[in-house]
């Protein structure tokens, strides 16, 4: 946060065109620039001037879930969350095998890294519409869990170590319909297996 009142975008862990030829610095201009950063807006916007504005992001997000009536700030705050999530769970020259306890948690939850890939990229393949693909731990136990539009693990109760965004806007510069290749692609080349470990409890 920049002052009381204003949350704000935080940087890229990367250059816009790093993640090419996987991911283009066109799509990460647009969905970066422009839908992550109308997110916060829109969340500066709601929150100015009432108590919430000078909550930290995850504990506000978890003051509104479920409150039909600031669904709208649920929804702004949660897509800001998600986003700065879904860029730490890339990087340039990802993919690759998680080792240490990450890679044996993955190894006992889902019987091998291609196990997982294949669980992970199904669901979230079938998300229908718009949402978020996610590995989340429980314990010593991973599972893959999806969300609807801006919805989150952090809304019911599970602790996130990676997304993928299957919103169109995330893929169709690059991929146009092909959701498929794009989870491919997000498992085999981009994934930061080193976030999700340090996201380990």
């Amino acid at each position: 946060m920049t002052d009381a009142n204003a949350f704000s975008l935080p940087p890229l862990p990367f250059a816009e065109d790093a993640l090419e030829p996987h991911m283009s610095a066109k799509t990460l201009s647009f969905h970066y620039g422009k839908h992550h950063n109308a997110y916060l807006t829109n969340l500066n916007n709601l929150v100015r001037g009432t108590d919430l504005a000078t909550l930290p992001l995850e504990q506000l997000i978890a003051k509104v879930a479920g409150d039909d009536a600031r669904k709208g700030v649920y929804n702004n705050a949660a897509q800001v969350w998600n986003h700065t999530f879904f860029w730490s769970s890339m990087k340039p020259r990802g993919g690759g095998a998680p080792g240490g306890r990450l890679g044996r948690m993955i190894d006992a939850s889902f019987g091998s890294l291609d196990g997982f890939k294949e669980q992970f990229k199904k669901a979230a393949v079938a998300q229908f519409g718009s949402g978020w693909g996610w590995l989340v731990q429980d314990d010593e136990k991973l599972s893959i869990m999806t969300t609807s539009n801006a919805d989150l693990p952090l809304a019911h109760g599970k602790h996130a170590l990676l997304t993928c965004d299957v919103w169109e806007h995330a893929y169709y510069l690059d991929y146009q319909n092909r959701r498929p290749d794009f989870l491919t692609v997000f498992c085999d080349q981009l994934v930061n297996w080193e976030f999700a470990e340090k996201n380990l409890k």
